[in-house]
């Protein structure tokens, strides 16, 4: 009944909300004949994401108005974080998470992490994002050391972890794609039917083996997918621009993106060489350093250096023009982002003040820089 209820409350809303203009009639089956059939599909997708944008206000009013609280209550209002649904899931997390790769039990200290959970958290983030091989298990650890510490709610947070490597005997390896799917897929339902998540998503996954899972869970009446990691930024866009579109609008999975930054290219340090201090200049990163001294490497950064003075108009920084950029995305859930100082942090997190900024004409003006947008199908249609 509430679903119906919110429903219909939000339909009538739709309709009436003509800003003192007469009503247009609507369309019949939901077209137009004055317009072509490209011009049909974006009304029909607008009216829908019109209408789904009003059920979910509607579903929160309901939910604050049960809790006595008003909006001004939320930690949306009070921090400024917007936060998104996870796919087509009714889970909620704010659009910029912390990721602990190569920081957490690795490159800084344990107080140095406390410190950026704190920073993040007051912020609005509640998405936290680890891995059992994060620094051989620290990195979960710590995780969970600092929120113990801290004594936030558990059920103010999303924590989210990944299991691939395991221990060293066959027995204590994560399933990994190369096995059946059909048995990654009963693995995760028995995770969450025991109640140790409550949503499973991939990573790294191709849209091919992600919609096998889905079709599998569908047949055998198990959970699929919500999500997908993917790693997005200015110099690497096709996945999630091209491939995770479908998935989201055919099976609901949503895209949570890492490496806003392509791993530091983008903050400007290494547009000189590789600093001593920095992740490129680490023994196991030695992959990254090569990137960045190849010849597409600068190519790269005389591309930064161009996108420079658009930053400056906008008055931000690169770094937070390169994460607004990815936000600016509707496809992306939430963008995860690595820092390795608290500077760092607060820096990137004051990409959420440029986002209004990135109108369509600075997002073409960063393509005609760029040059490297991928085209879909739909981009051949029209």
């Amino acid at each position: 009944m509430l679903s119906a209820r919110i429903l219909d409350e939000s339909t009538t809303k739709l309709r009436s909300s003509g800003g003192g203009k007469s009503p247009k009639k609507a369309p019949e089956n939901g077209k137009d004949s004055s317009l072509s059939p490209s011009g049909q599909r974006q009304l029909r997708a607008q009216l829908r994401a019109q209408q789904l944008a009003l059920v979910r206000e509607a579903e929160m009013n309901w939910y604050l108005k049960l809790c006595h609280l008003s909006s001004e209550d939320t930690t949306a209002h009070i921090t400024g974080m917007p936060h998104r649904n996870l796919g087509k899931s009714g889970l909620r997390v704010s659009c910029l998470g912390l990721g602990t790769w190569v920081t957490f039990g690795g490159q800084i200290s344990d107080e140095v992490a406390e410190r950026l959970m704190t920073i993040a958290y007051e912020s609005g983030v509640n998405l936290f994002d680890t891995a059992e091989v994060y620094a051989a298990g620290k990195a979960e650890v710590i995780l969970g050391s600092i929120i113990k510490k801290k004594g936030w709610r558990r059920s103010s947070l999303v924590i989210t972890t990944k299991l691939y490597w395991g221990g060293k005997a066959e027995t204590e390896r994560g399933l990994s794609r190369k096995h059946i799917i059909e048995e990654i897929v009963r693995a995760m339902t028995h995770v969450i039917n025991q109640g140790m998540a409550m949503y499973w998503g991939t990573s790294r996954w191709s849209a091919m083996e992600i919609m096998e899972a889905y079709s599998v869970a569908r047949q055998f009446n198990m959970i699929p997918p919500v999500c997908e990691q993917a790693e997005y930024h200015l110099f690497q866009r096709e996945k999630v621009e091209v491939q995770l579109p479908e998935l989201y609008h055919k099976i609901g999975v949503g895209a949570m993106t890492w490496s806003p930054l392509a791993c530091g290219i983008i903050s400007g340090k290494y547009g000189n060489g590789v600093p001593e201090s920095s992740r490129a200049s680490l023994k196991c990163y030695q992959w990254l350093k090569e990137r960045i001294v190849s010849e597409e490497g600068r190519k790269q950064q005389n591309k930064l250096k161009d996108l420079s003075p658009i930053a400056e108009r906008l008055g931000c920084t690169l770094p937070q023009l390169a994460v607004a950029w990815c936000l600016r995305n509707e496809g992306v859930s939430s963008v995860l982002l690595g820092s390795s100082t608290p500077e760092q942090l607060i820096e990137n997190l004051g990409a959420i003040q440029v986002l209004p900024k990135m109108t369509s004409h600075v997002v073409n003006e960063i393509d005609n820089i760029l040059r490297n947008k991928p085209y879909s199908k739909k981009d051949y249609r029209s």
